[in-house]
């Protein structure tokens, strides 16, 4: 039988036990940490409202002296369901546009951290919506979560083409008083380079006139004297 020396084995029994212990506090107290400040990070989006009419529509209660809840319409419940996924669409469209710039962000170090936890929030939300809607749809109608986000798609298409119409349509009226000026600033300045170059070819036809008469006359005056000159002798 061998001597097993208890004593000496105490030791590093006790560091392995205090080591481990120090890990493990010291993991849990910084997932904790964490944990808590994730919670007190501000929401990448604003509070989803489509969402919670749709909730309050689902879950209607009775009002003060009535036993039962008034009844929605199934269509009014489906067009809510609706407006939750195109605004789902459209938080959806920011993040994805989001992504690549934060990314270079961050490789920068332009960015802190709590942007990041924010936005890896913010994906997580929207993945957890995207299923909770298709799981709503399809239980108000078998096989519509398959074409809900199709629907609310061209939905979101078409609003984003209607804004962009209304923008134009709005600037319509500054554009074209702006246009008016510029084209009348435009008739200005090109009616005075014409009265200009018009200016410089009348006073260059003058000198021109004058040069040749200068000319024609200095022979002339030269002849006549030469031969006054002989009638002398």
């Amino acid at each position: 039988m061998f001597d097993i020396d208890w004593m000496s084995l105490l030791l590093p029994f006790a560091y392995i036990t205090v080591l481990g212990g120090s890990l493990y506090t010291f993991s849990t107290i910084y997932r904790k940490r964490k944990a808590s400040e994730n919670a007190n990070l501000e929401p990448w989006f604003p509070p989803h409202l489509q969402r919670n009419i749709y909730l309050t529509l689902l879950h209607m209660e009775p009002e003060a002296g009535q036993e039962k809840a008034p009844t929605v319409p199934d269509s009014v419940i489906r067009a809510a369901l609706l407006r939750r996924a195109v605004e789902d669409i459209r938080r959806i469209i920011q993040i994805r546009t989001s992504k690549q710039a934060l990314n270079t962000l961050l490789q920068r170090g332009s960015v802190g951290d709590d942007l990041n936890q924010r936005f890896m929030r913010a994906e997580k939300e929207i993945e957890e919506e995207l299923r909770d809607v298709v799981t709503e749809a399809n239980a108000l109608a078998p096989g519509w979560g398959q074409t809900i986000f199709q629907s609310a798609n061209e939905i979101a298409a078409n609003t984003m083409l209607r804004t962009r119409l209304d923008e134009i349509e709005s600037r319509a009226a500054a554009d074209r008083e702006w246009w008016t000026k510029r084209r009348e600033t435009i008739q200005k300045e090109f009616m005075k380079e014409l009265d200009e170059e018009s200016t410089r070819g009348s006073v260059k036809g003058a000198s021109d006139d004058d040069g040749v008469l200068v000319d024609s006359g200095t022979p002339a005056s030269t002849h006549g004297g030469s031969k006054k000159k002989k009638g002398k002798k």
